[in-house]
């Protein structure tokens, strides 16, 4: 429940997904307030990238709303909710192979909420990459980079519409520890900047630490919800994750 003070960014409302009969979402009904961090989790299969998908509007629900400061977005596209003004990276990192970095990167200023072009496009591009770490690769082509370089320039794809919610789906995985503290560090910065953040990830360092309230999915449906402290120590959530043996 949202405070008189704060702006909901997005709401679910009863949004379910139905691939023929199988339910990958369960009527899953949430707010997401202005510069808060929303922490989606849960195990393997709990419907979390759909419901990102679905967010993001690479996928229709079968049922429910989805409203993006109080209008509703749901089904309408993914161009069309980009442009106004949500952006995200994937869980497996989805680069444009034939093309530079710094050519990666202004995508995102072309097609995304803040248009950018020309001169300026080219600047904020190299700006994004100096700040996620990489002010050097801008001609590298992508298939040159490490993974975690790659997810880093994902990251400011996503960042150069400038949006007012970012979707960040296991933008954490596969990391080595150094890399996962880099990663984490990115993210912290982005929030106390005061991004907008929806973020699906298995680490749980991350969850404590970057996420103000977390979501807990499990077979499509939430199941708890709650600081990541609650949602964390809740027998629900435990019995999802390790079994009735450990709740």
């Amino acid at each position: 429940m949202l405070s008189p003070a704060t702006t909901e960014a997005l709401a679910a409302s009863g949004v379910t997904k139905r691939f023929g009969g199988l339910v990958a979402v369960d009527n899953m009904s949430f707010t997401l307030a202005e510069k808060d961090v929303l922490g989606l989790i849960g195990p393997n299969g709990s419907g979390k990238t759909t419901m990102m998908n679905l967010i993001s509007g690479a996928l229709k629900p079968s049922a429910g709303q989805i409203n993006f400061y109080g209008h509703a977005i749901a089904g309408t596209g993914a161009s069309n909710v980009a442009k106004k003004g949500i952006a995200r990276t994937f869980q497996l990192v989805r680069m444009l192979p034939t093309m530079t970095a710094l050519e990666n990167v202004a995508a995102g200023g072309v097609f995304g909420h803040a248009r950018r072009w020309g001169k300026e496009l080219d600047d904020y591009a190299h700006a994004l990459l100096a700040r996620v770490g990489l002010p050097n690769a801008a001609g590298l082509p992508v298939s040159a980079l490490t993974y975690i370089d790659q997810k880093r320039v994902e990251l400011a794809r996503a960042l150069a519409s400038d949006p007012r919610i970012l979707l960040l789906d296991e933008w954490l995985a596969g990391l080595n520890p150094t890399e996962l503290k880099i990663g984490i560090a990115l993210i912290e910065q982005l929030r106390v900047e005061g991004c907008t953040i929806v973020i699906v990830e298995h680490v749980m360092h991350a969850i404590r630490s970057l996420c103000d309230r977390c979501i807990v999915m499990n077979s499509g449906a939430k199941i708890a919800e709650g600081t990541p402290a609650e949602v964390l120590a809740d027998h629900g959530v435990i019995r999802a994750y390790l079994g009735d043996e450990h709740a």
